[in-house]
């Protein structure tokens, strides 16, 4: 009998290749932003966010890239006008941490890890899930960090800055990731 944690790697792996093949239209070799992107999404699932941060129960679902990263297009192109718990998903990108007050995940590539002290200081609207993609995004305040082991990726998540944000994270997708307590 296999166990629980090995039987949701495996949903998990599905949901995230069957996002990547129905985005991409055809089978070809999957990039590290297309598994990215899909993981956005299903991670997206996996969270419950306050109420305060959404003004109507119809508001989308924003999910804010934060500069430039080739992310960007990817998670357009996957997520953009999708649905989860009849939210509409939103992708945009913002240049400022001032416009990310208006977003429930906010991407933050390596490329503009110069911006995470001043994410973290001065992002004050709770709600925020934020993701990055450099080492030690998680133990600097980060909410969830990808980390690329091979050709794997792998999360982490820190769950005092989840509680900061007030975001209450599923055990399901807990029990896949490394836990940051900082």
């Amino acid at each position: 009998m296999e166990s629980t944690t090995h039987i949701l790697r495996r949903l998990c792996l599905a949901a995230v290749l069957g996002v990547v093949l129905s985005a991409s239209g055809r089978a070809q070799s999957v990039s590290e932003y297309q598994i990215k992107a899909a993981y956005v999404y299903n991670l997206a699932k996996f969270v419950e966010w306050p109420s305060e941060a959404f003004k109507t129960a119809s508001d989308p679902l924003t999910i804010c890239v934060l500069g430039q990263s080739p992310i960007l297009v990817t998670l357009n192109e996957a997520v953009n006008g999708e649905t989860i718990d009849e939210r509409k998903l939103l992708v945009r990108q913002v240049s400022e941490v001032q416009q990310a007050s208006n977003c429930h995940i906010l991407f933050i590539a390596s490329s503009d890890r110069k911006f995470l002290q001043a994410v973290f200081r001065d992002l004050k609207t709770p709600g925020v899930l934020t993701l990055g993609e450099s080492a030690g995004f998680a133990e600097e305040g980060g909410v969830v960090d990808f980390r690329l082991e091979g050709k794997k990726v792998r999360i982490e998540i820190n769950l005092n800055a989840a509680g900061q944000q007030k975001l209450r994270i599923s055990p399901k997708l807990l029990s896949l990731a490394q836990i940051v307590r900082k």
